[in-house]
Parts: C-alpha cells; sequence; structure tokens
C-alpha cells in the first residue's frame, strides 16, 4: 500500500503550505486552507492518520477522498492554486508562488496528473498529516 506523508512547512496569507512524499520521496508541494478549527470548506483537516481512496468527483473526475476526517467529508486532492480553490481540500502543486497578491502554488493541473500516475490506480493509500511548524492540532 503507498504511503503519503503531507508535511506542512508554513502557514502564510490565509495558506497553509506543504510538501507531499509518496513512499518517502518528496514529489510536490500542497496549499490548503489555513486553520480554522476544522470548520468545514474554510480549514485545512487535523494533523493526524488517515486512509485515501480512489474516488470520482461531480467537479474533479477521478481523485482521492481523504476518508474519516472528524466532524468533515468530502476532502478531496486536485488541482487549484490558491486558498480560493480549496473549500478544505488539498491543492497540489511543482513549486509555490504568487498569484494577484496571493500565496499560490503553480502547474497544479500538471502536478495532479504526477501525483495520478504516482498512484498508478491504488485504490486506496495511508496519508500522514504532520506540521513541522510547530502547529500541533491532532485529531
Amino acid at each position: 500500500m503507498k504511503q503519503l506523508r503531507l508535511v506542512r512547512v508554513t502557514e502564510f496569507n490565509n495558506a497553509t503550505l506543504g510538501v507531499l512524499c509518496i513512499d518517502d520521496s518528496p514529489e510536490m508541494v500542497t496549499l490548503e486552507d489555513a486553520w480554522r478549527d476544522n470548520e468545514r470548506r474554510i480549514s485545512c483537516i487535523p494533523v493526524g492518520r488517515y486512509t485515501i481512496k480512489l474516488h470520482r468527483s461531480p467537479k474533479f473526475g477521478l481523485t482521492y477522498q481523504v476518508m474519516n476526517v472528524p466532524e468533515r467529508d468530502h476532502i478531496l486532492f486536485h488541482a487549484g492554486n490558491t486558498h480560493k480553490d480549496t473549500h478544505g481540500c488539498i491543492l497540489l502543486g511543482l513549486q509555490y508562488g504568487r498569484l494577484d497578491k496571493d500565496t499560490a502554488i503553480l502547474a497544479s493541473r500538471s502536478a495532479f496528473q504526477k501525483f495520478m500516475d504516482s498512484m498508478a490506480g491504488a485504490t486506496e493509500a495511508q496519508l500522514i498529516v504532520i506540521d513541522a511548524y510547530g502547529g500541533g492540532r491532532v485529531h
């Protein structure tokens, strides 16, 4: 089973920035909402261990959904650039940048395709979310 680790490195300008490792290899950068007490659609998910499952989203197509997030559902990995695109989900990119003065991740569609290719059709995987900057919110 694939092992994913999302290492959050900072919160900056309404966004939580991180690095996604797949089987211990850093593969891409991430952008999530800032921590807002795990509120639906406006907060990143709590630090913890999760299962992700292959999922067909009406909006994003084939992707992976983070399962068993306390008080939350429909947390997806998908393409997007700024915190305005997250809606509580995890965005993937190849580098950090700025878009219209917002903190952003760039080459998001390419990163999402790389992610899906890296998962090689796995129906599920393990995800560990860590705050390296000392956030410490655990479920």
